[in-house]
């Protein structure tokens, strides 16, 4: 293989992007916490990738253990809805600060989607959710949690193409929790289950059914179902919707549990009907949002169960919804992080082989066509 030549790019006039010198810029797609991301097009093949560079990605070890978490996770995934890192540009010795990560280039996410003015039918929600749903079957049965399940973290493309991203929060399940200020960051507030504020140090793949059905919520009624100010706020919002459990929908919590007590303070009220809230929500849409929204997470359906509910049986293929073929195996991430121990293994992962990536394909070749196709391009 010939020496890759590289080239500078400057994005906004201030963030210097390192890239194969072959790439052509597309524009900047957009910049957060951990970095910025530019597209980029090949104008040999016309293939297009996104490239996110990670400033100073050792500055804060808990940060960096998180991305070498993310990277380590999807470079052992193969799925058409789990975003894929296609290539790690290598750096240029090992006392290097960015690191450069090359994924699927997908024009927006499932935020934006829901607040732009684009039509969302219930065509649109079953899709999108089952998706998701999709998604995490395969995730699951690796033994991942992503834990972090909100729709900034869903990425979506305007054939209604969508990948889960964001790993840097996942954990397997059973893992002992080594990261105390995570308990309870875990999970955007809003989408987070009831055992995660009440019970934060146990938790299972529920809590993922949990997220999917507060998206399939803001999917259909376009804002969030439970908006909670701080965490026990959270809990008064999801309790004034769902009604004051009984003593049987409490049995998963612990007999002297702080939590039981809390709840007993929180004003008594009554379940609201699904249908007051979504009048426009069929009846196959509702019982999903009832089966992923239970309080106790014991009784709440699984991925394999919500898969095979009505709402997605013009959908829901056996032969085409993916398991791993054999679970994430998380001692890789049983190390207290160090800036030279991230170093190396990112630098490892940066210089070894992408690995045998394959386009995906677009599952059962869904489109909305033209109505669908003029909107949200970001």
């Amino acid at each position: 293989m010939p020496p890759t030549a590289w080239k500078e790019v400057v994005i906004d006039g201030k963030v210097k992007f390192k890239v194969p010198a072959h790439l052509e810029l597309i524009k900047k797609v957009g910049s957060g916490a951990y970095g910025t991301v530019a597209s980029f097009q090949d104008p040999k093949t016309g293939s297009k990738l996104a490239v996110k560079k990670i400033t100073d990605a050792f500055h804060d070890l808990v940060d960096g253990k998180r991305i070498l978490r993310e990277v380590k996770l999807l470079r052992s995934f193969r799925h058409d809805n789990i975003i894929s890192i296609l290539d790690m540009y290598p750096p240029e010795h090992p006392d290097f600060e960015d690191i450069y990560i090359v994924t699927d280039l997908m024009e927006t996410d499932l935020h934006r989607v829901i607040y732009s003015k684009q039509v969302l039918n219930d065509e649109h929600h079953q899709y999108f959710s089952y998706q998701i749903l999709r998604g995490l079957l395969y995730l699951h049965s690796a033994n991942v949690v992503h834990r972090d399940l909100k729709p900034a973290n869903i990425l979506v493309n305007k054939n209604c193409d969508l990948k889960i991203c964001d790993f840097g929060l996942a954990r397997g399940l059973g893992n002992d929790e080594d990261d105390p200020t995570l308990t309870d960051y875990v999970v955007t507030r809003w989408y987070r289950a009831p055992e995660v504020v009440l019970l934060a140090s146990e938790y299972t793949k529920s809590i993922d059914v949990w997220s999917v059905g507060c998206i399939l919520c803001e999917l259909i009624g376009r804002k969030p179902i439970f908006t909670g100010k701080d965490h026990l706020d959270q809990i008064k919002k999801i309790l004034q919707v769902l009604g004051t459990p009984s003593e049987d929908d409490l049995a998963w919590l612990p007999p002297r549990s702080p939590a039981r007590n809390f709840i007993k303070k929180v004003p008594p009220s009554t379940k609201q009907s699904w249908k007051s809230i979504y009048p426009k929500a069929t009846e196959a849409g509702i019982e999903a949002i009832e089966k992923m929204l239970t309080f106790d997470p014991t009784k709440r359906s699984t991925i394999a169960e919500c898969l095979v509910l009505r709402y997605y049986e013009t959908l829901h293929m056996p032969d085409d919804e993916p398991v791993s073929e054999v679970p994430v195996d998380w001692t890789f991430d049983k190390f207290t992080p160090t800036k030279r121990l991230l170093q190396n293994f990112i630098y490892a992962e940066s210089t070894s082989s992408a690995g045998q990536w394959e386009e995906p394909r677009t599952m059962h070749g869904f489109s909305f066509g033209k109505t669908w196709r003029h909107s949200f391009c970001c």
